[in-house]
């Protein structure tokens, strides 16, 4: 018997569930670091491959199994995903050695696909005018799981021990896998095509070769010969993939698609968004960890300086539903410059006062605002830009380029705080100052590059002619007027 296809509260759950999963394992790794060392008898650089070969995996699943989705379907490939995400979770569970380790954190990786198959599902199931809502909520899950991760890593530590990092996400993935095959539809749209795995290799390729350049640079020095290598590497593969992509009847990524101004800008502004974004995660607990003999810090515990970042997390929790509505009102674009605005007001803020505990609340909060119409928005605005049978991979790439973000201004921030250092072997004061001045510097620019993105050409009000494959619940959802999600109902 075909299942019901109105069911909105249910599908929005087990996909936000399917959400924080994956969000939490993005992050609750972070803290945990020294102490895996000990635990699994391994070297620093070593176990940071935790979050190398994490973060490698997803930007690799991301926008392949997105593209995936919108030909295969999508309810069948997030199923597919989630079963990753738990056997994943469960090998680094049981891992006592950091070989095991890395090979359970490489398939959870696969879990970043999550993300753009449920904007493509909430795009296909929900009525227009909820659309927006529900995919705020949903982006903004990625920013607040990642501060809940941290926030959380700490009790779990103390408490528990480090297998509960991997148990209590695999909970959650175990459980949302078999919700999402009893009460997710399959799509009714299907891109046309094969899969291009040409597009996939060469794709694959620039990224794991500019996020190890990006990665390591901090460490080997941004002139060394082996980051420059790599850095070369990528700029001749990500020409040869656009090349091959151009001349591909079934492209993975449709290079025309990626022209549409509305697209490169968003992109765009995703890069330099990201670039400020997530140095706050890695930059802050430094601080707040450092002892206050050495003139700056609070010489906080792991779980005192996750703490720190509790407001953003609750920043997120509240202002994510609102996105829908301010979307309605001011548009995508403008709630982009908007969140950007926040997110760079946070960073100016630790620079003027950093010596007081308050007003590092103070920041995070402001952080948690801005990444929640931030995210929202910037999925939004794709959505808004391509047809619908392309919303899987456009969106995967949009993340992607986000992360790509991330990880270069987290690269940059770091090495402007371990570019010196006191006699003491602890950073300088001013090379977290910097951090946060170039960091903030990133979240200004990207502002000012939303403002260069296009305005729709439809009105809120106004239908798209549907995908022939969409049901009539399911069409003309560029269009759509947001709301909140306690209208999802």
């Amino acid at each position: 018997m075909a299942r019901k296809r109105s069911n909105y509260v249910a599908i929005f759950a087990v996909l936000a569930t399917a959400a924080v999963a994956f969000s939490l394992l993005q992050s609750l790794i972070i803290p945990a670091i020294p102490q895996l060392e000990s635990t699994l008898h391994t070297s620093e650089s070593a176990a940071s491959w935790l979050l190398t070969a994490y973060l490698l995996s997803a930007a690799v699943a991301t926008p392949v199994l997105g593209r995936v989705g919108d030909i295969l379907g999508k309810e069948r490939v997030i199923v597919a995903v989630l079963v990753a995400l738990s056997v994943g979770s469960l090998i680094a569970g049981l891992a006592t050695t950091l070989p095991v380790m890395l090979v359970g954190r490489v398939i959870q990786g696969v879990g970043g696909a999550v993300f753009p198959l449920s904007f493509g599902i909430i795009r296909d199931e929900f009525p227009a005018e909820r659309v927006a809502g529900a995919i705020g909520v949903m982006s903004a899950i990625l920013g607040a799981g990642a501060g809940a991760g941290i926030v959380l890593a700490g009790p779990i530590l103390v408490h528990l021990d480090y297998h509960w990092l991997y148990w209590i996400p695999l909970i959650m993935s175990v459980g949302a896998t078999i919700a999402t095959y009893l009460f997710v539809p399959e799509s009714p749209v299907r891109a046309p095509g094969r899969i291009n795995w040409l597009g996939a290799a060469l794709m694959s390729a620039w990224l794991v070769t500019g996020l190890l350049a990006i990665t390591y640079a901090p460490t080997w020095g941004w002139g060394n010969p082996t980051v420059l290598t790599l850095f070369g590497a990528t700029a001749i593969l990500l020409a040869i993939w656009v090349v091959a992509e151009s001349r591909s009847a079934s492209p993975l990524v449709d290079m025309k698609m990626m022209r549409i101004p509305a697209v490169w800008s968003t992109n765009l502004a995703a890069l330099l968004f990201g670039f400020g974004m997530f140095a706050m995660f890695i930059v802050l607990p430094q601080f707040t960890e450092t002892p206050t003999h050495v003139g700056y810090g609070f010489g906080a515990s792991v779980t005192a300086s996750g703490l720190y970042l509790a407001p953003f997390a609750g920043a997120m929790v509240i202002f994510a539903p609102m996105t829908g509505r301010l979307t309605a009102l001011i548009g995508s674009k403008m709630v982009l410059v908007l969140g950007s605005l926040f997110a760079a007001s946070s960073y100016l803020v630790l620079v003027i006062e950093h010596s007081v505990e308050g007003v590092v609340y103070l920041a995070t909060g402001l952080l948690g605002i801005g990444i929640a119409l931030g995210f929202a928005s910037m999925s939004n605005l794709i959505i808004e830009a391509v047809p619908v049978e392309q919303t899987g991979v456009a969106t995967g790439m949009n993340t992607n380029i986000r992360n790509i973000g991330a990880a270069l201004g987290s690269g940059i921030a770091t090495s402007l705080i371990i570019g010196s250092l006191l006699p003491d072997g602890y950073p300088k004061e001013t090379g977290y100052v910097l951090a946060f001045i170039v960091s903030g510097a990133g979240l200004v620019v990207a502002a000012l590059v939303a403002l260069l993105i296009p305005g729709r050409r439809a009105s809120a009000g106004r239908r798209r002619d549907p995908h022939p494959a969409l049901t009539a619940e399911a069409e003309a959802i560029v269009g759509a007027i947001a709301v909140g999600p306690e209208d999802l109902a």
